[in-house]
């Protein structure tokens, strides 16, 4: 039950923002087993003067049309698991909408099974 914030400079289209949408949840069914149904995204557009990062931290030259994706899920994953989905939304981002590799930030939040409610004030996974 992965949560997925996704942020990035307002002016893209709304076709732009789903396909990023549709290619992290299928990076994420591909490589951390989530099931098809299981999608949570949230887009956040920012005007450019409320969007800071650093154009060149550790070597990568990254524009204006950064993506940053913040993944929220069970502590339960590898870090060749991991890898792999770093590489996937990577991938898939820049065959749609085609996001240059450099522009990808993405942030793996853990958090243990318990720290989910999904509804009616449950603990579906604890």
């Amino acid at each position: 039950m992965p949560l997925s914030r996704i942020s990035l400079c307002a002016g893209t289209t709304r076709a732009y923002r789903q396909a990023i949408c549709d290619s992290v949840n299928d990076a994420l069914s591909a490589t951390f087993d989530v099931p098809a149904d299981d999608k949570f995204t949230l887009v956040h557009e920012h005007e450019a003067e409320n969007f800071h990062y650093s154009g060149d931290y550790l070597g990568v030259s990254r524009s204006g049309a950064l993506v940053v994706i913040q993944v929220i899920a069970n502590n339960t994953r590898p870090l060749d698991q991991k890898k792999r989905l770093y590489r996937r939304i990577t991938e898939l981002l820049g065959e749609n909408p085609g996001v240059r590799p450099e522009d990808v930030f993405i942030n793996l939040i853990e958090v243990p099974r318990e720290n989910w409610s999904l509804g009616y004030g449950l603990a579906q996974y604890a």
